[in-house]
């Protein structure tokens, strides 16, 4: 007989990866504010270049973050989908996962492209001039990142052509992750109160998920 314990799966996941997942989400809407205000802004405007210090900022963080949490998800797999999901839904809910790691990855090193292909070859500084790091000087003054090797050397001609193209991309890219995000918003509130499982709390910080186990039995 054996008498080998029984591995129980976890149906939440880790606190690594909550304070990963809200980490991101949040900065991914700050950097979608801050991205569409700064391209309204008239040329002129003297907010104009520190916001896109500000949407570079984020968007350098968002890279790091994302990365540490593609590896995080490969060495720790996610709990399973409920049993009683159909399969549509959860081969949708893998491609919607696969299509955001693309884009939370892909965008960050599409601006940090178009950053480094510019003719006006202006420098990035993450979070220069904060004032809540005013009395730590090695960070109030920003911490200096680099253009990507070999794009800052090419012709003009190539440049503004590359510039244009990844231009484009980037911006589609800004609609389908805002698109994805509203999607993926729905989806969980969707599977809470209608589906009533646990798709949604299992990803939410403790004391917000039993709020939400609350709410969802007064219904």
């Amino acid at each position: 007989m054996n008498s080998m314990p029984k591995t129980t799966l976890s149906t939440n996941y880790t606190t690594v990866a909550k304070t990963l997942h809200w980490l991101i989400a949040f900065a991914i809407v700050a950097m979608l504010i801050v991205g569409w205000t700064m391209t309204n802004l008239p040329k002129d405007s003297s907010y104009k270049y520190p916001l896109f210090q500000w949407h570079k900022s984020i968007g350098i963080t968002i890279l790091l973050l994302s990365i540490f949490r593609l590896v995080w998800r490969l060495t720790h797999p996610a709990p399973p989908l409920p049993a009683a999901m159909p399969g549509w839904e959860k081969l949708a809910a893998r491609a919607t996962h696969v299509l955001f790691y693309v884009l939370i990855i892909g965008m960050p090193l599409t601006g940090w492209a178009i950053v480094s292909v510019s003719p006006l070859n202006l420098p990035t500084i993450l979070y220069g001039g904060i004032s809540w790091f005013r009395d730590i000087p090695w960070l109030y003054g920003g911490i200096p990142w680099p253009h990507l090797p070999v794009l800052p050397d090419l012709e003009p001609i190539s440049k503004k052509q590359i510039g244009h193209t990844l231009g484009d991309i980037h911006g589609l890219g800004a609609y389908v992750l805002a698109g994805l995000l509203v999607l993926h918003v729905a989806a969980a509130h969707k599977h809470h109160w209608i589906d009533r499982d646990d798709v949604l709390t299992r990803m939410a910080p403790g004391p917000i998920a039993r709020l939400l186990d609350r709410m969802r039995g007064m219904k």
